[in-house]
Parts: structure tokens; C-alpha cells; sequence
């Protein structure tokens, strides 16, 4: 089952994803983050509580894209409450080019970069037993609700920024219950997004590369992950394929199992507060920086899964003029 919101008439409203053609909305207000409470709340599973409340027309699935009205699958109705962050050098061959990035910045490498170290971490101990703990990933902070772009909506760079690069990856989705229990609500695709001139001066600025717009969707996929999962990565410039490049991720894929990221995420108790929602996302190895390529303003990124429906499409739009930050004395 795959989900979808979208705004009719300013409302939030979720939908059951029917075919690539059509889809059902769902009777109940407050969207998916209201659907997960109930399930939580009542103990029932998420696909349950959803085909209780399924209406009888169908909407136009295209006409939703066309018009813009898509918004992320899953949103709090704060979006302070909401906390983006994610997890690196978690798939293989992520590491290489990881490295090969901080490699240009070194006038020589004699040893293993911190970069291959962390990955070493993962791959010799990322998949723990089940009741063990495993090696502790990469982590970063991208935001809060405020950062995540709906898709087909613009990407917006800030003016300082020196790179406005695609991460294609996978996005965890889950609400805290009253109890502080993480709830998984399901997975989408995710562009992370991030600025790659920055992080490869100094990975110790990969903090500062985060800190930008994201977005994932725009459908959200409820049940098991498949293991293995082939997609494509693709930059449209002037209405023609400019990069296009094929990924791969899922568990099959990666250095750590995805109960290892969530907790050593979930592990902190400040994540755990209860009604909040998380958006994390789980990694890639494949960026078209890597690959030599400069985007630019009006360039379109489009990540595909076919688990997933729809493709998540978004272009860029840079902000133009350095503004001086100011802080005044009370």
C-alpha cells in the first residue's frame, strides 16, 4: 500500500495510490500523521485503519501533479516538531567516493581516511544480531519540518552556498507515541540534497553542507522493504537529460542493517518525544558530483524507484544576494 497528501481547496487531504493513473482519499482530517495516531493509538495495523475509511471516488493523479499539489507524504501540523536528519557512509561503495572527495584536499594519503575508517566500522559491524548492538553510524542534522520541500516544488539555494547537489536515497517515516515509542509509518524516496564543495574542503563542514532544503516522496510505502531496490538518478536541464545514473539501495546494498540506524537515532531520549515525527534519511552511493557535474539554476532532479510509484521531481531555484546575519544586543 502506498500513500499520498496532497492540498484540495487548502485542505490537507491523504490518499491510497490505485494505479499510476488514480487515487482514493481516505476520510479523515489531519492526513497520514491522524491515520498513524489511530493505529498507534488503537493498537491496529496502519493498512487497517486506512481501508476502514476509504472513500468511494477516485481523483486524478496527474492533474494533483500538474497543479502542484502534491505535499510530502507524511507532515506534522508544527513543523517544529518534525526532525530531518540522516545517516552517511552507510552503502557500499559509498565510502570511495566519500574519500576520493577528502582525498583532493590532502596533499597525501598514505593511511585510510577518517571516511574509510567509519565505513570499516560499518561493514565489520553495522549488521548486528538481532538484540545486539551494532557499530555507530555517521549521523547529521538537516533541519526541522521547515526544510523539507514538497515535490515537484523548487529546492532553494542559499546565496552562500558553493555546490546544490542530489543525494538519492531512501527516508524513514515514523511518529513518536505518547509513550516515547518510535513508530515506523513506512519509507520514501528521498533527496537529501547537500552542499559537496563545502563538505570536501573540510568534512569537518559536513555539518554545514546539511543544513539545506530536502524532499522526499511523493508517495510513501506502508509494509516490508524489499532487500534489494534499483533506481535512477536523473538531472533534466533545458527539458534534456543532462546526468542520469542508476542506484542501488536496501538492506542487500548497504554496510548497516536499517534496525542498526534507527537505534542508534532513536537511542537519544530527546528523539523520542512523544507526537514528534521523523524524517531520516538512510544514504546513497551514487552523486552526480562525483561525476564532475555543476548544476544550475532550473536544472531538475528526479529520483525513481519503481516500488514506489511516482518519481520524486524537484528543481532548483538559486537565491541571489549574500545577506550580513546581524545579531542584535537586547
Amino acid at each position: 500500500m502506498r500513500l499520498i497528501q496532497y492540498l484540495d481547496q487548502n485542505h490537507l487531504r491523504v490518499a491510497v495510490v490505485e494505479s499510476p493513473d488514480a487515487v482514493r482519499p481516505i476520510a479523515i482530517d489531519g492526513g497520514t500523521y491522524a491515520l498513524a495516531r489511530i493505529a498507534i493509538d488503537t493498537g491496529q495495523p496502519l493498512t487497517q485503519v486506512v481501508e476502514a475509511r476509504l472513500g468511494e471516488a477516485l481523483t486524478d493523479y496527474q492533474q494533483l501533479i500538474d497543479e502542484k499539489r502534491l505535499l510530502p507524504p507524511l507532515t506534522h501540523p508544527d513543523p517544529a516538531h518534525c526532525l530531518v536528519t540522516g545517516t552517511g557512509l552507510t552503502h557500499l561503495g559509498s565510502a570511495d567516493t566519500r574519500a576520493a572527495m577528502h582525498a583532493k584536499a590532502q596533499a597525501a594519503e598514505s593511511e585510510l581516511t577518517d571516511s574509510m575508517r567509519m565505513f570499516k566500522l560499518g561493514v565489520e559491524g553495522g549488521k548486528p544480531a538481532l538484540g545486539e548492538t551494532g557499530a555507530q553510524p555517521e549521523w547529521f542534522y538537516k533541519g526541522d519540518g521547515s526544510c523539507v520541500v514538497p515535490p515537484e516544488a523548487a529546492l532553494s539555494v542559499p546565496a552562500f552556498a558553493e555546490d546544490a547537489g542530489e543525494e538519492p536515497e531512501l527516508a524513514g517515516l515514523y511518529v513518536i507515541g505518547d509513550d516515547g515509542q518510535p513508530w515506523r509509518v513506512g519509507y520514501a524516496i528521498g533527496n537529501e540534497f547537500s552542499d559537496h564543495v563545502t563538505e570536501r574542503f573540510n568534512y569537518l563542514w559536513l555539518a554545514h553542507s546539511k543544513l539545506r532544503a530536502c524532499s522526499f516522496g511523493p508517495e510513501l510505502l506502508i509494509g516490508e522493504l524489499p532487500k534489494h531496490l534499483e533506481g535512477t538518478s536523473r538531472i533534466v536541464r533545458s527539458g534534456e537529460p543532462l546526468w542520469e545514473k542508476p542506484f542501488l539501495t536496501g538492506e542487500a546494498n548497504m554496510a548497516h542493517s536499517l534496525a542498526n540506524l534507527e537505534h542508534h537515532h532513536f537511542k537519544y531520549a530527546g528523539f523520542r518525544r512523544p507526537g514528534d515525527v521523523h524524517v531520516h534519511f538512510f544514504g546513497t552511493a551514487t552523486l552526480s558530483f562525483a561525476d564532475g557535474i555543476q548544476t544550475q539554476n532550473g536544472d531538475r532532479f528526479e529520483i525513481s524507484l519503481p516500488e514506489f510509484g511516482r518519481p520524486l521531481r524537484n528543481p532548483l531555484r538559486f537565491e541571489a544576494g549574500k545577506a550580513t546575519i546581524e545579531v542584535k544586543s537586547l
